[in-house]
């Protein structure tokens, strides 16, 4: 969804692919529930405390800025979520994943366990509502699956399957469990790796971070 320009009320809004699996159900479990604000589309180093003009007009060069139409693409769009922190707050969360890039081989397993820096102080390096992660092709991975959180939504993800398909799957946990393929026939003939992306979001920091993630094959 977003906004078609900065001057009228005019909202575009398109459907998600699974919004569109659960709408064509017609059995009411396609239900808005909840919903995010991003700002993708700013760059604050535009604003100008200098501006000739006077304060009235530091924020202009951004509000100006063309406005991207909606596309339903998971790992292109909303990348930066607005998230209320605590007032006082200094430094924006970041996450930690252990990994700066994960490899494995085909049927073997991992558990991510994120951590979120500069989060409540030094109190607090876990999300109480967890983290949501997102594989961006859910066909490297026999098992993705989140632990730790449970809730309708997430158990909801758990519980999805694809089907084979070359899409995305999200998950909710605070940790995430992930198996690599067996199946050989996705290398093709001389492919002796498959290479992804694994995204980890803290649903109550909004920090984010996005690890490549690669399943080798084994003879």
């Amino acid at each position: 969804m977003g906004y078609l320009n900065n001057s009228v009320v005019t909202v575009d809004a398109i459907l998600t692919k699974k919004g569109r699996e659960l709408l064509a159900r017609g059995d009411g479990s396609f239900r808005i529930t909840q919903f995010a604000l991003s700002d993708d589309e700013v760059d604050y180093t535009l604003y100008n405390t200098a501006h000739p003009s006077g304060s009235a007009f530091f924020g202009e060069a951004i509000e100006n800025m063309p406005l991207l139409e909606a596309f339903p693409d998971e790992n292109q769009v909303m990348k930066y979520k607005l998230a209320t922190l605590p007032r006082g707050t200094a430094k924006l969360p970041i996450l930690e994943a252990g990994y700066a890039s994960i490899t494995l081989k085909q049927g073997a397993s991992l558990t991510i366990t994120p951590q979120t820096l500069n989060y409540l102080g030094a109190t607090q390096a876990f999300e109480t509502n967890g983290y949501t992660a997102t594989i961006a092709d859910v066909r490297l991975l026999s098992n993705f699956t989140g632990v730790g959180i449970t809730s309708a939504e997430s158990d909801r993800l758990n519980a999805n399957t694809t089907l084979g398909t070359n899409v995305s799957k999200t998950v909710i946990g605070t940790s995430i469990n992930i198996t690599g393929t067996t199946v050989n026939t996705l290398y093709g003939s001389s492919a002796t790796s498959l290479t992804s992306t694994v995204t980890l979001i803290g649903r109550d920091s909004g920090a984010r971070i996005t690890i490549p993630i690669t399943i080798t094959k084994t003879t």
